[in-house]
């Protein structure tokens, strides 16, 4: 078995990237969104820069090499924001 490429984990094969959110598109057919905000490299980079990315690996992530970020499909599954950034809970959560 490779250890490149694990085969239980999740892998991108698309992202969109609005003014707001990531939209990730996995590879067993799932879709996944995170806020920017969570992401203060991208959330002060200019519309260019966040469409400027590159898929990492088997899809194991996403890099910008205009503002040096990287985010794994992992972090962004288990809801994890970049260091310092406390995720707000959604409008009408109790």
């Amino acid at each position: 078995m490779s250890i490149l490429a694990n085969p239980n984990e999740p892998h991108a094969i698309e992202l969109e990237v609005t003014n707001d959110e990531l939209i990730v598109s996995l590879a067993d057919g799932r879709k996944l969104s995170v806020p920017i905000a969570w992401y203060p490299r991208l959330a002060n980079a200019t519309p260019e820069q966040r469409r400027n990315w590159e898929i990492i690996g088997p899809g194991v992530g996403f890099h910008w090499p205009d503002v040096d970020e990287d985010l794994s499909v992992e972090g962004m599954l288990l809801g994890a924001p970049a260091p310092g950034v406390r995720p707000r809970a959604p409008e009408g959560a109790v």
